[in-house]
């Protein structure tokens, strides 16, 4: 199986014509985009102990394990046992591959003295001798180390190039991509200073000491045909091997989530309206010592766990036990997370890697586990080991590649009445989506917590204040009352709520007396309307009888006229008879 790689066409021919060979060494393929190139020497140059040994051995045995390349490791300082035993601690079996015959170890020894004596030189041997290896197993891969050994003794210094040179050309000639290491000089990258002229490709280790802590970091000087990082990167060399963390990537075409996660606090979700924190976001807990920022980051990957998350927590500045231990007194069983293998915890001491070597160590363990919750807890104890603006700019990387695998990342940061915290809060919030501060409310001999939406972007949130309670049943926040000397905490919140329960009762009872009162007055007023209307019937039937005896008295007159009207004209009639 071929490992040799042609990157994709960005509009650049350069990046296509050279064709590479991947290392298999995590993150270096990265920023040589695609790794070494095929067929040519590539010298890796550093001081002693910088891990130019180590990291050779890892391209070839990756080589074998992953890509199916056998490779020749020809040695001029340590033997193979010494080898196999350093390699071992880092997971490697060395022998095994050799017995498999996927690698082999060629120890070579050079007599300095033999040189010296006879002022002869000649390379002829070593490639027999090489070139035999590479045939019996068909490597694909070599290394050379180290190479100061090889010429040892030798002080022409037109023969020593001539001979550089010469092992160079010949490499190339057989087509195998070749390490050759080399120990750096005073001004010059190597003792020679011709080595790094004739490679192709030479890569910089260096293991650096700054207040007592160690550094590795990376650097490409040269990539003879092809577009490279040419940055400073940190590596790290642990039981898993090497890692090689790209930290200067940050463009900012990251992708983004309309979808969010839960606070874990019921009334904080209701202050934000999404519902929770977006995915993918950043989140910044401020708040001075004992106000809750672990607590609260604690519920947050508690609700997130819940909802079957994976979360990987990052202890600065407690152990694991301390906090599961802490975190039960409030109602949380973060160990049942853990046994479930949602949860993760990773607990060290700011001070057991500088600031770089801390965040290759962040990178890789978010690489394994693949969560995705991350909390930080606290960032601020990260200052003990680098300035305001170094640890700025290790967590503008960390955000960059957190943002780009869409995880959601918790910060916790303690505040402090100081400039140098001060300056790391707001230098912080200032590249964070969403920012809540906790402080301390003093009044009436008690302190209390007062939790604040500082911001939240992409969305509308509250810019209320609400009081911040952990109690054995979780995290929770009350509505805080307004009273004539400003914003009522704790017992003065409970005593004004109780008087204005009492106020509520009183108001009550006297709305009931008013109440009873009406209801009296008003079925007087009806029994008076009562008497009236009976009255006011009274006089109606009274009006209405002297109406009809009045209507009677006049129809008996009419009749009576009509009577005598008649008997008249009937009496004049007989008379006249």
């Amino acid at each position: 199986m071929s490992s040799t790689q042609s990157l994709p066409d960005n509009g650049n021919t350069l990046l296509n014509t050279l064709p590479k060979t991947p290392s298999g060494i995590s993150g270096l393929d990265q920023i040589t985009m695609g790794g070494l190139p095929t067929g040519r020497p590539t010298l890796i140059c550093g001081s002693t102990g910088c891990g130019k040994t180590l990291f050779s051995l890892e391209f070839l045995i990756r080589g074998a394990q992953e890509y199916g390349e056998a490779g020749v490791f020809m040695a001029f300082e340590e033997k193979p046992q010494e080898l196999a035993m350093n390699v071992a601690s880092l997971g490697f079996d060395l022998n095994k591959l050799q017995e498999e015959k996927k690698i082999k170890v060629d120890y070579v020894h050079i007599d300095r003295s033999e040189i010296e004596e006879t002022g002869e030189y000649d390379l002829e041997g070593l490639f027999i001798r090489l070139g035999y290896a590479i045939d019996t197993i068909g490597a694909k891969r070599v290394v050379l180390d180290t190479i100061e050994n090889l010429f040892a003794g030798l002080t022409d210094l037109g023969i020593l190039r001539a001979e550089l040179r010469r092992l160079f050309g010949w490499l190339k000639e057989k087509g195998v991509t070749a390490i050759i290491t080399g120990e750096q000089g005073e001004k010059t990258l190597t003792r020679q200073g011709l080595e790094e002229y004739v490679s192709d490709c030479v890569i910089l280790l260096d293991h650096r000491i700054i207040n007592q802590i160690s550094t590795r970091r990376l650097r490409i000087i040269k990539y003879r045909g092809t577009l490279h990082g040419t940055n400073e990167y940190p590596f790290l060399i642990d039981e898993e091997g090497i890692s090689v963390l790209p930290v200067t990537s940050l463009q900012l075409d990251k992708p983004v989530s309309s979808e969010s996660i839960p606070t874990g606090i019921p009334a904080l979700n209701e202050m934000l309206s999404a519902g929770g924190f977006f995915r993918g976001s950043s989140v910044l807990v401020s708040g001075t010592a004992g106000t809750g920022k672990t607590s609260m980051s604690a519920s947050f990957i508690n609700q997130a766990c819940k909802d079957g998350l994976r979360c990987l927590y990052f202890a600065f500045e407690e152990s694991p036990l301390q906090i599961m231990r802490n975190m039960h007194s409030i109602g949380m069983d973060l160990q049942s997370h853990i046994d479930a293998g949602l949860l993760k915890f990773y607990a060290s001491r700011p001070t057991l890697y500088g600031l770089e070597m801390h965040l290759v160590a962040i990178h890789k363990a978010i690489k394994k586990f693949q969560p995705q919750v991350v909390v930080l807890d606290p960032i601020t104890n990260l200052i003990t080991i680098g300035s305001v603006s170094e640890v700025k700019a290790m967590l503008v990387r960390l955000i960059d590649f957190l943002q780009e695998q869409q995880i959601t990342v918790m910060f916790t940061a303690l505040t402090l009445n100081n400039i140098v915290n001060e300056q790391t809060d707001e230098g912080v919030s200032s590249l964070v989506d969403a920012w809540i501060l906790i402080k301390d409310i003093e009044m009436n001999g008690e302190r209390n917590k007062g939790l604040y939406v500082m911001k939240s972007r992409g969305m509308k949130h509250s810019n209320q204040i609400r009081e911040f309670v952990i109690s054995e049943n979780g995290l929770d926040l009350m509505d805080v009352y307004l009273g004539p000397e400003g914003i009522l905490t704790g017992s003065a919140r409970e005593a004004h709520r109780l008087e204005e329960q009492t106020g509520k009762v009183l108001h009550t009872h006297t709305l009931d007396r008013i109440d009873r009162e009406l209801q009296r007055k008003r079925k007087v007023l009806e029994s008076k309307i009562d008497s009236l209307r009976t009255e006011f019937e009274s006089t109606e039937d009274e009006l209405n009888k002297i109406y009809t005896e009045e209507e009677i008295r006049k129809d008996v007159l009419s009749q009576t006229r009509e009577k005598m009207t008649s008997y008249r004209s009937n009496s004049s009639s007989s008379a006249s008879e």
